[in-house]
């Protein structure tokens, strides 16, 4: 009894022995298929065994889209827009032989329909459906297989008529076009193994090729598992396409793998949410690209811009330039920066006001004690920085612990640790510099052509329009992925984030104190001279309050600097220090350089002037030495006047001096014979060499050949004389007269005219 095809298209249910499964997965390039049962049960069998089974048969369902287990659904977004139009070209025959029109509906009617054979108003459904399939039939051959209406029947007709929308196009598309990917029949468990064996090997060693990787894995199976054909083993390109597919392109270094890698097992990788203003506060530095004046009149200039960015609402609270490259000071001032509010400045409208709600402007203006622009202040929590020298500096550390942060340091070369203030930069770049005169680009190649010459703004005025242009236009500007996690999908700037936290979570209005601006200096432990005052750096400092009777005596400070008075200075201005007044800790006294003249005489100096001024100073041998410097010379004028020799302690006696120079006579005797025996054996040796009579018979000839060079060289230069011509001879002498005795006796005087 025929029992028709079976269908194994994943999802289908079988019926065998009675008892229904499920087909779960379908390898045909193995031969195999799962059948799953309802219960959890799961049997893999052979294709071939089921097609011989007597009972077994398919259920028949509604046609329905179905997908293998453990596979995501398919969409339309899977599909290219060649197989999409074909899907689309198989729907509107379906639609047309179940309504009557290609677009489904009445009102979507193309000109000239309903056809005669599909006007649902004459024709049933099964009417139409077998004039489909007649239809189809007609079509030319390579038409209708290309799409795919070759082998359309009046059954997958009827299954497909149950479908609409979405799930027909997807029932109509080729189920080749989304099946699920097969896995790799050549990576069996003991490749696996080896595979990730060899990833942990290669973690620990110097990057190696993917040859290399391939011989190891052939070494690990061979070790491991003797009995594993080597056919079986993967090729190098087949480890290849896995080893990506497993691990990644794997682009990095390996140093910096490894330590990613470290990372990650310490949980130092882990997802950080920021979800309130303040709470993790990165810092970078970056060249700016542009040139800059010092003065209107100065030089063309190159700076450099330090920002502190928000990673909630990406405001960005503080901004520093520097001439130079930015210090430890630098930084710990714009950390200073983000907890004070920012002044309104010249030319900043009502605008630029303080605009969140929830604090009113007059308050934060009475606590300020000015007008506060529309930027937000906070006490920073985290601080993370990259590993620059200014932001790994025992002093900015201590700042950082003064002011209670914490400090999360970014991995090295890891821009994506702080990614926010990397795009921030980019954004300063491309929103304000490019529009600036001497902006000098990205590369050097697309720098202008004199940006030196261009450059007129001075540093006073960068930094304000800087400052205008985060107030006004940063601040306002619509984030496009940066949206919070409570609105996704909604639009925000920094200025509409940092008033949602407000109104959610509140804001702490804390202003810090003006003496934070000395807590925050370098410290140093000194001793108060009674007469100089202290030393900072090699430089006295003095005030008249230190000849109070209180600085007479040592600190009563205890514990590592005991006895000791804490000063702050500014490397930045090296002309006075301050001194905290021990009996009120609000007075700040300041100390002035024991060498400057009266106020305003002289302009500040930081710390470089003071260094390259002292190493001028020793270049040219002026800088004041100590007793320790000066014993070389000292020891030089002694030698040239009393050598130690001339000691009188040192003298020796005469048999002394003949017992050395007997000593020195033999030491050289034993060197003039040791000379002549090397000599002497360097003769032998030549002696008994076979060829020692051919060297000498060569050396015969080369002489005897030098003397008869010299002989020629020495003889007359003068050449062979020519022949006489023919014509010479036959007017001499005529050819036909015999010769005779006369002839003979008077030579070669006769001639033809003569005759």
């Amino acid at each position: 009894m025929s029992r028709g095809l079976l269908d194994l298209a994943p999802g289908r249910r079988l019926v065998l022995n009675g008892i229904e499964w499920t087909v779960e997965t379908l390898e045909p390039q193995f031969g195999h298929c799962v059948l799953a049962h309802d219960d959890g049960r799961r049997e893999r069998r052979p294709i071939g065994w089921l097609i011989h089974h007597p009972d077994a048969k398919t259920v028949r369902e509604p046609a329905r889209v179905v997908r293998a287990v453990g596979v995501q659904s398919p969409s339309l977004a899977d599909l290219t827009d060649n197989q999409l139009e074909r899907a689309r070209i198989r729907a509107e025959h379906v639609l047309e032989a179940a309504t009557g029109f290609r677009g489904g509906r009445p009102e979507r009617a193309s000109p000239g329909e309903p056809q005669p054979a599909y006007d649902p108003a004459r024709t049933t459904l099964t009417a139409r459906r077998r004039a489909k399939v007649a239809e189809l039939k007609t079509m030319p051959p390579h038409e209708a297989k290309m799409l795919g209406l070759n082998n359309l029947g009046l059954r997958t007709l009827q299954g497909l008529t149950a479908l609409s929308g979405e799930s027909l196009l997807l029932a109509c598309a080729d189920g080749r076009w989304t099946r699920r990917r097969a896995a790799r029949w050549s990576i069996t468990e003991e490749v696996r193994e080896a595979i990730f064996a060899v990833k942990k090997e290669c973690q620990e060693r110097a990057r190696i090729t993917m040859t290399a990787r391939h011989r190891l894995m052939h070494q690990y199976i061979a070790e491991k598992f003797p009995d594993f054909p080597t056919k079986d083993i993967p090729s190098r390109f087949t480890l290849a396409r896995v080893w990506q597919e497993w691990f990644g392109p794997g682009g990095a270094r390996t140093r910096y793998a490894r330590s990613a890698a470290e990372a990650e097992a310490a949980g130092a990788g882990q997802r950080l949410v920021v979800h309130r203003p303040g709470q993790v506060l990165a810092l970078d530095s970056t060249p700016m690209p542009m040139k800059l004046r010092e003065t209107v009149f100065g030089e063309a200039v190159s700076a450099t811009l330090t920002l502190a960015l928000d990673l909630y609402s990406h405001s960005m609270p503080a901004f520093r330039l520097t001439l130079a490259s930015d210090t430890s000071v630098d930084v710990a001032m714009l950390l200073r920066d983000v907890m004070l509010p920012l002044p309104m400045r010249e030319g900043w409208g009502e605008a630029m006001e303080w605009p969140y709600p929830g604090v009113p402007a007059e308050i934060i203006t009475e606590f300020a004690g000015h007008e506060v622009a529309a930027l937000p202040f906070f006490a920073p929590e985290t601080v993370t920085t990259d590993h620059g020298s200014a932001y790994k500096n025992h002093e900015l550390v201590e700042v950082e612990r003064v002011l209670g942060c914490n400090i999360l340091p970014a991995r090295t070369f890891r821009a994506t640790d702080k990614f926010a203030v990397e795009r921030a930069f980019s954004a300063i770049k491309t929103m304000l510099f490019e529009h600036l005169l001497g902006f000098t680009g990205t590369d050097v190649a697309d720098r202008g052509a004199d940006p030196e010459a261009d450059a007129v703004l001075t540093l006073e005025q960068t930094e304000h329009i800087i400052a205008t242009w985060v107030v006004g236009v940063w601040q306002n500007h619509k984030l496009g992925e940066y949206a919070p996690s409570w609105g996704p999908g909604e639009g925000h700037s920094p200025n509409t984030l940092f008033a949602a936290a407000m109104k959610q979570g509140g804001w702490a209005m804390q202003i810090p104190e003006p003496e934070l601006y000395y807590k925050v200096l370098r410290k140093h432990h000194v001793k108060i001279h009674p007469r100089r005052g202290v030393k900072i750096r090699g430089l006295w400092y003095f005030d008249d309050v230190l000849d109070a009777d209180r600085f007479r005596t040592p600190s009563l400070r205890g514990g590592k600097h005991a006895g000791e008075w804490v000063v702050h200075s500014d490397r930045r201005d090296r002309r006075q220090v301050f001194f905290q007044d021990p009996d009120a800790e609000e007075v700040w006294h300041v100390l002035r350089w024991t060498g400057l003249p009266p106020e305003g005489e002289v302009p500040a100096f930081s710390d470089k002037t003071a260094t390259e001024l002292l190493r001028t100073v020793r270049q040219h041998k002026l800088a004041p030495r100590s007793d320790g410097e000066l014993l070389p010379l000292l020891l030089e004028i002694l030698s040239s006047t009393t050598p130690v020799e001339q000691w009188p302690t040192q003298q020796e006696s005469k048999p002394k001096k003949k017992a050395r120079k007997r000593e020195r006579v033999a030491r050289s005797r034993e060197h003039s014979n040791a000379q002549a025996a090397a000599a002497d054996r360097s003769a032998a040796d030549r002696s008994a060499d076979p060829d020692a009579w051919g060297e000498h018979v060569r050396s015969v000839h080369q002489v005897v050949d030098a003397d008869r060079r010299r002989r020629r060289e020495a003889a007359p230069s003068a050449g062979p004389a020519a022949p006489r011509l023919l014509d010479e001879s036959l007017k001499r002498r005529h050819l036909f007269l015999m010769p005779s005795p006369l002839d003979e006796d008077e030579g070669d005087g006769l001639t033809e005219e003569s005759l």
